[in-house]
């Protein structure tokens, strides 16, 4: 069976590999498409498609916006994105970056003051684009030895319950799903059962889909055999296109391999030809 990949990500974002090195693994792991979703940020996207002419592999440029909903943190994908878009999107998500900036600053003067010395110029230089998340200050304290683990950074000092971290604005979850589709892209809800139950999915949808919402993702490394399940069912439900990904990071996830997630991940090549087949009408 032809397989792909629908959600990834790159030094651009919070991976660390390089848009090239996401196409020739994927080549490697056998996949037939591979799209590279960023976080808020298309800085990847050209050297992505440009690399992957020629290779034998579709490539899908995308995005993952963070975005809110109801004090939710909602993740939405754009896929097939059109490159005389990047221009609009690098503007849509300008505020939200600011907004993003100050959370930053905040956090590192924070963590200064309570004894956790890290140079946060130094973290900003280390990006391609120079933007910076929560993964990037867990990575800098694991390498620094406050920690053994990024995860163990997240559950206490980098998380919102400990009081450091103030998360920033985020973009409106259904204005996002409204701009992907005046872009000309397709809009699937990413890993909708991480951040919501089964009943606030189920609320979501209707409300979601009158904005434009194409499919959500149906297979995800972190799903159980019922999270997928239920997931199909809000698909066919709703009418909704289904999509999948392992959000792989490269070795910030070391436990998630492209196409493969925690090898439980088996995405069908289907779901990008019923994609495509979406964006380009």
């Amino acid at each position: 069976m032809k397989r792909c990949d629908l959600h990834t990500h790159s030094v651009f974002s919070d991976g660390t590999f390089s848009p090239e090195q996401i196409i020739d693994s994927s080549i490697e792991a056998g996949l037939s498409a591979i799209a590279l979703t960023d976080h808020n940020t298309v800085s990847g996207l050209p050297g992505f498609m440009s690399y992957a002419k020629g290779k034998p592999i579709d490539a899908v440029p995308g995005i993952e916006f963070s975005t809110g909903y109801m004090e939710k943190e909602l993740h939405i994908l754009g896929l097939f994105i059109k490159p005389d878009s990047f221009d609009d999107i690098t503007e849509y998500v300008k505020n939200a970056d600011e907004r993003k900036e100050n959370s930053n600053l905040d956090l590192a003067q924070k963590l200064n003051q309570n004894g956790y010395m890290i140079d946060y110029c130094k973290i900003k230089s280390e990006r391609p684009d120079g933007k910076v998340n929560r993964a990037h200050f867990a990575a800098e304290l694991v390498k620094l030895g406050y920690f053994e683990t990024r995860n163990d950074a997240f559950n206490s000092i980098l998380s919102k319950e400990y009081g450091w971290y103030d998360p920033p604005e985020r973009l409106s979850a259904l204005k996002t799903i409204e701009f992907i589709c005046d872009l000309g892209a397709v809009p699937v809800w990413a890993h909708p059962l991480i951040h919501m139950n089964y009943e606030e999915c189920m609320d979501f949808l209707p409300i979601a889909k009158k904005h434009g919402l194409v499919g959500i993702e149906t297979v995800y490394s972190l799903y159980s055999d019922s999270d997928s399940s239920f997931a199909k069912m809000m698909c066919n439900k709703f009418d909704l296109l289904e999509s999948g990904g392992s959000d792989f990071h490269g070795s910030n996830k070391p436990d998630i391999a492209l196409g493969k997630g925690k090898g439980n991940l088996e995405i069908p090549y289907i779901f990008y030809e019923a994609l495509r087949k979406k964006a380009t009408q």
